[in-house]
């Protein structure tokens, strides 16, 4: 049976993961694609719903993003968000201009009233706080469109077409400053698209092992596998489709935090799978020598997994495909359609043009990490597996800013082991969702015994979140930061200095690279 399908159509909005999250947190499946998708495209992925995200242009200027108008005669309900509602008003007659003064102008958290009768706030309080992020104004709304939300600044903050399902919201309620935010997107898949919520992790997992079972066939199968969450839960699904077709390889690079190498092997070797250990830091530390760019970095490092994986096949016998733990943040971030690349994960925009495999599957391509982990538990993986704390494929590269050596390796090595083990004293690995130190590129001036010291200041990351797309940084207790930096200057020769990260993402990225 086929899941009910919404499709988020993405304008380049900052918040069109976010869109995303809360529609699968309704248990409706749904996918971001560019707002370049075609009808034909869209008309096959056959959704009961269209959302349209923000975006940072002009609906009115040339040369922004638009949609073909046959989208509005699909018959299916349409949610414009921001950017997309103004869209929605352009496309169907409305006038939508720039805000000609500061008060129709808004930003941030915004007292709003709303029309309880729409269905998109039926049930709801009539007035609560709204995330505003829009400097254009709708000075002409559809004909056939109410207003169906205000403000004090802005009549039009809602309008809607009920006939046709149509809606369009000027603010943003996928972020939690928006009291009530997720409910309105539940209004519009339940009440508005009236789907029936039949997204659940087992149906998927019971459907991903049969599309594996009949893709493979009696192929062979080799795993890129890291250790983290997401390679170990590939790892499960793919066994549990194909069995022993399956091989996993872990490539350690040199890259691992310290003994990690050894604490995976350990781990997997008590799997009943195929299991091989490469041991690779020569190849990798010397084709990453000179090299300080990240992107770069990333690229390099992604072309050596691979060239290490095709040698790999070449010993166990002819391997069709290869399997990656990718999943949707990894796909988000490296670029959809015209939105910007964040950063090219060494999986996704870090491969190189020519792969020697039959083809790469990614069970995981579409899942968001928190529902890596639910599929975890569906497929009674451990729960110390499942809730481990994520350390990227290019490991340590992407933490050690600038030039790699073996020397920043190892103090970056013993530095990060430090930090985590205090953590782990001070019983905080339940309220972080990442937490690493990283090397900085920055060397200052220190008094180290008396004397004058030139060394490398150390940064702490530690973050909350749900979903790795959006994160707040933790407030670790000052005598624990305080214990950690003075462990780190004491015991790791080259540090003097040790910062921490007080940045959420956005406007940072969780990783340094």
């Amino acid at each position: 049976m086929q899941n009910e399908k919404v499709l988020v159509l993405d304008f380049g909005g900052q918040y069109n993961q976010l869109i995303a999250r809360r529609v699968r947190e309704c248990h409706v499946y749904c996918e971001v694609k560019s707002y370049k998708t075609t009808m034909e495209e869209i008309r096959a992925f056959d959704p009961v719903g269209i959302i349209f995200t923000g975006g940072p242009n002009s609906v009115y200027e040339e040369g922004s993003p638009q949609v073909s108008p046959e989208i509005f005669t699909m018959g299916v309900p349409i949610l414009g968000i921001c950017y997309g509602c103004q869209l929605m008003a352009h496309s169907l007659g409305g006038r939508v201009t720039a805000a000609q003064d500061d008060t129709a102008r808004e930003y941030g958290k915004t007292e709003t009233f709303y029309d309880t009768d729409c269905r998109l706030f039926r049930g709801l309080p009539a007035r609560g706080i709204s995330w505003m992020s829009h400097g254009d104004y709708m000075e002409k709304v559809p004909e056939g469109f109410q207003l169906v939300a205000h403000s004090a600044a802005c009549p039009n903050v809602a309008i809607c077409d009920e006939s046709r399902g149509f809606y369009g919201v000027q603010y943003h309620p996928e972020v939690n400053h928006t009291e009530h935010g997720r409910d309105m997107i539940r209004n519009f898949l339940y009440e508005v698209c009236h789907v029936k919520g039949d997204w659940t992790m087992g149906d998927f997992m019971r459907t991903s092992i049969d599309q594996i079972r009949e893709k493979v066939g009696d192929g062979k199968v080799l795993l890129a596998l890291s250790g983290g969450v997401d390679s170990s839960v590939a790892a499960a699904l793919i066994a549990e489709a194909v069995g022993n077709q399956l091989t996993c390889v872990f490539v350690d690079h040199g890259l691992m935090r310290l003994d990690e190498g050894d604490e995976v092997e350990s781990a997997f070797k008590k799997w009943d799978i195929n299991f091989i250990r490469v041991n690779a830091e020569d190849l990798f530390m010397e084709k990453l020598a000179g090299v300080t760019e990240p992107e770069e970095k990333r690229k390099i490092i992604g072309e050596q997994f691979i060239r290490v994986f095709e040698a790999e096949s070449r010993k166990i016998g002819k391997v069709d495909y290869l399997a990656q733990g990718t999943i949707y943040p990894d796909v988000i971030e490296s670029g959809l359609g015209d939105a910007a690349t964040i950063k090219s994960h060494h999986n996704v925009g870090g491969l190189p043009d020519y792969v020697d495999f039959k083809e790469i599957i990614e069970p995981l391509r579409l899942l968001f990490k928190d529902e890596v982990r639910q599929l975890g538990r569906e497929l009674h993986l451990p729960e110390y597996l499942v809730s481990r704390q994520p350390f990227p494929g290019p490991g340590l590269a992407i933490r050690c800013i600038g030039e790699i050596t073996k020397d920043k390796l190892d103090i970056l090595r013993q530095a990060d082991f430090i930090f985590r083990e205090e953590v782990h004293n001070a019983g905080l690995e339940p309220i972080m969702s990442q937490y690493f130190a990283a090397l900085t590129n920055m060397r200052s001036v220190g008094v180290m015994g008396d004397g004058r010291s030139y060394d490398y200041a150390v940064a702490l990351r530690s973050v909350q979140t749900s979903d790795f797309m959006t994160a707040e940084w933790v407030r670790i207790p000052y005598e624990v930061l305080e214990k950690v930096s003075s462990r780190i200057v004491n015991e790791v020769t080259g540090v003097n200095r040790v910062l921490y990260d007080i940045t959420a993402k956005p406007p940072s990225t969780i990783e340094f690279e």
